[in-house]
């Protein structure tokens, strides 16, 4: 029986072994594929005008020019852009954090006749493609005189988003109940459980949200490219269109230079949350 036993775990021990290793050759391959467009950016950035036209491509310059990163940051007034892009973002995270937290709070802990209707019905919008809302929003900000200004891109956000609601009730929902009922008896309100009691527990879910609403209005282009028309109110990603439709010939590498420069504090923020992220995702994922 031992004679047996000994080499089918043997063999079991190899095809584990096998199975991870060539699991591990597949994702090393994988990530080198999706890493290829990052490295030519890099790549791309520290070379000159005319090893960027160059053909066959030289993927690692001969000189690299550090130049390129303060050059690019001045050719266009970026610093305003970046000004603008960091007060856009930052309102509308505090707004998507605390709204979408309270509006998640009331679908998935207070009663009320409708409200599951109610929910579907928000989560419903998430169907309809921002091109289909473009042309009524606009005439709507166009009449109300919010064209040009910050307004369309900010105030909005105080209305809830879909995503973020849905996100934020699934984890709500798989908090136990009985804290709300010790604290009610405790004449704590709604509204004070859901800031001592909810908000400390959701963190990681918070931190989660966080991070999606930061990349997005970070990097978003379409809305700020619709509502912005003044040079000096512009964000971060119209101002990089400029490189290409300011000047006949594009300077690639500063173009690269100062894309690595803008999705910079995006990498930093997601690796620096990335623990919270992860745990947030997983946790709203399976509880509810």
């Amino acid at each position: 029986m031992a004679s047996i036993s000994i080499p089918f775990f043997r063999s079991r021990r190899v095809v584990e072994t096998s199975t991870r290793v060539l699991a591990t050759i597949i994702l090393i391959l994988l990530s080198a594929i999706v890493m290829l467009p990052v490295f030519w950016m890099i790549s791309t950035s520290l070379k000159s005008l005319q090893d960027v036209l160059k053909f066959p491509p030289i993927w690692i310059p001969n000189q690299f020019m550090w130049s390129n990163y303060p050059e690019a940051l001045t050719f266009l007034p970026f610093h305003i852009y970046f000004r603008n892009t960091v007060l856009i973002t930052f309102a509308v995270l505090i707004a998507d954090v605390f709204v979408n937290s309270l509006i998640a709070y009331a679908f998935a802990r207070l009663r009320a006749p409708g409200k599951e209707i109610l929910f579907i019905l928000v989560i419903s919008t998430m169907m309809v493609p921002y091109q289909v809302l473009m042309t009524p929003l606009y005439i709507i900000f166009h009449r109300l005189g919010w064209i040009d200004t910050y307004r369309p891109l900010i105030i909005p956000a105080f209305f809830g988003s879909a995503f973020l609601i849905f996100m934020l009730r699934q984890f709500y929902r798989g908090i136990p109940s009985e804290m709300d009922d010790s604290a009610r008896i405790d004449g704590c309100s709604y509204l004070g459980i859901w800031l001592r009691i909810i908000i400390p527990l959701s963190l990681p879910a918070l931190a989660a949200a966080s991070i999606f609403s930061f990349t997005y209005n970070w990097n978003d282009f379409l809305a700020p490219l619709i509502y912005i028309n003044s040079p000096e109110k512009m964000t971060l990603a119209v101002g990089l269109a400029y490189f290409r439709h300011r000047y006949s010939a594009t300077p690639w590498h500063l173009l690269m230079a100062a894309t690595i420069t803008t999705v910079l504090p995006c990498v930093i923020l997601f690796f620096t949350a990335q623990r919270y992220f992860i745990q947030g995702v997983v946790i709203t994922g399976v509880k509810g």
